[in-house]
């Protein structure tokens, strides 16, 4: 028999978390966190894992070099609310060690582990210059691998 009352596992083994509160200011007319809000949090998460892989901003910056969204798919399967602390779970799991990184993301509620929501992004290496794509620097590449499972 297995117990009910503990939340499900996450989507992938590992994640880089970054917990959230819900502030009034996220709020929309419906009273939940507007759709818009969830794309901050992913990007707060994202930014978060590559300085935790060892890529900060800063880095980016000095390089010219940066991970661009080219495509994001957002699932929204539960409403946050005002005062809910969420918790957003980020893994790589798709690189080509070239160009591109694929990102997995998972939104859940801190106090009963509900999946709020569910994306992926799709990023392409730029030139911070030219805006165009360029092959990854070593330091990217070193970085953004796929975690085993």
């Amino acid at each position: 028999m297995s117990d009910t009352s503990s939340p499900a596992p996450w989507d992938f083994p590992n994640p880089h978390v970054v917990t959230v509160e819900v502030l009034a200011a996220d709020i929309d007319a419906y009273d939940h966190v507007n759709n818009s809000v969830y794309l901050a949090w992913l990007d707060r998460a994202a930014w978060s894992h590559s300085a935790t892989l060892g890529l900060s901003l800063d880095q980016c910056v000095t390089t010219r070099r940066g991970m661009a969204a080219h495509r994001t798919e957002i699932d929204y399967l539960k409403a946050a609310l005002l005062g809910d602390r969420v918790l957003v779970g980020t893994w790589i799991v798709n690189t080509d060690a070239k160009l591109r990184v694929e990102r997995r993301f998972q939104i859940r509620r801190a106090t009963d582990g509900e999946t709020l929501s569910r994306a992926r992004i799709d990023y392409v290496c730029i030139n911070l210059d030219s805006g165009r794509a360029v092959r990854m620097p070593e330091s990217f590449r070193n970085a953004y691998i796929v975690s085993s499972n």
